[in-house]
Order: C-alpha cells, then sequence, then structure tokens
C-alpha cells in the first residue's frame, strides 16, 4: 500500500471549497441587488452607490472564510458591531437583510454541507447585528 508522506496534503479552507472570490463576489453581488430595490435597508447605506459597501462585505466575507486579509489590511479588525451602530438594526431589517441574503445563498448552487455552514454563519451574523428593540 502506498502511504502519503506527512505533511503533503494540505486542508483546504471553506473558502477555497467553495469556490474563492467569485462565489464571494456572486453572493455578495446578488444580495446587493435585492437591497437595492428595500425599503428598508436601502435608506442604511447613506452612499449614492451601493458599490463600496458590497465591495466591503466581500472582503470581510473573504477573510473570514479564509482567502486573503485584504479587508484587515485595508480596514482594520472588523469591529462589525461597532460598525452598524449608527444604523437601527431591529428585527424587520435583520428579517429583511437574511431575505435577500437567502436568495443570494440559493443562486450559488452550493452543496448542501456548504450552504448549512454559510447559512449558519449568516444567520448568526445578522441576530448579532440587531441592536433595536420592538
Amino acid at each position: 500500500m502506498n502511504e502519503i508522506p506527512r505533511g503533503t496534503l494540505q486542508e483546504q479552507t471553506f473558502y477555497e471549497q467553495v469556490g474563492g472570490e467569485e462565489t464571494f463576489r456572486r453572493l455578495v453581488h446578488r444580495f446587493y441587488q435585492g437591497v437595492a430595490e428595500d425599503p428598508l435597508l436601502r435608506p442604511m447605506y447613506p452612499e449614492g452607490d451601493l458599490g463600496p459597501a458590497e465591495e466591503r462585505l466581500v472582503l470581510f466575507l473573504i477573510q473570514y472564510w479564509g482567502g486573503p486579509r485584504t479587508y484587515s489590511d485595508h480596514r482594520g479588525h472588523p469591529r462589525l458591531r461597532m460598525r452598524h451602530a449608527p444604523f437601527t438594526v431591529d428585527r424587520a431589517a435583520h428579517d429583511a437583510w437574511l431575505t435577500h441574503m437567502r436568495t443570494a445563498v440559493d443562486e450559488l448552487g452550493l452543496s448542501q454541507e456548504h450552504e448549512t455552514t454559510l447559512w449558519n454563519y449568516l444567520t448568526y451574523a445578522a441576530a448579532s447585528m440587531v441592536n433595536t428593540a420592538e
């Protein structure tokens, strides 16, 4: 039997397993297509163009899932709750965010295991951003 020498196999990151940068760009672009038309979420993005917000989320997710650390190189520590503090994020905003993200995730065509892993994180992240009681 041939053995594989120790140290020759490297485990892929989630980022690599799901297709790398292109997958996260597709996810976030589709998400922001929904946000652009959402009367509740769109006002939370003061920039006339959603492009900068889209790029920030792409870079954050790429870094979070094991890709290049470009987000931190440009913006420092993510500090997600602090960065979202100026906005009223209530249950309705949480639900709207997840609605658009669900559409985006579904369109990726990931394996069930990868989809579940990604979705579990996104639902956790959405819940952690809520900063306003009902």
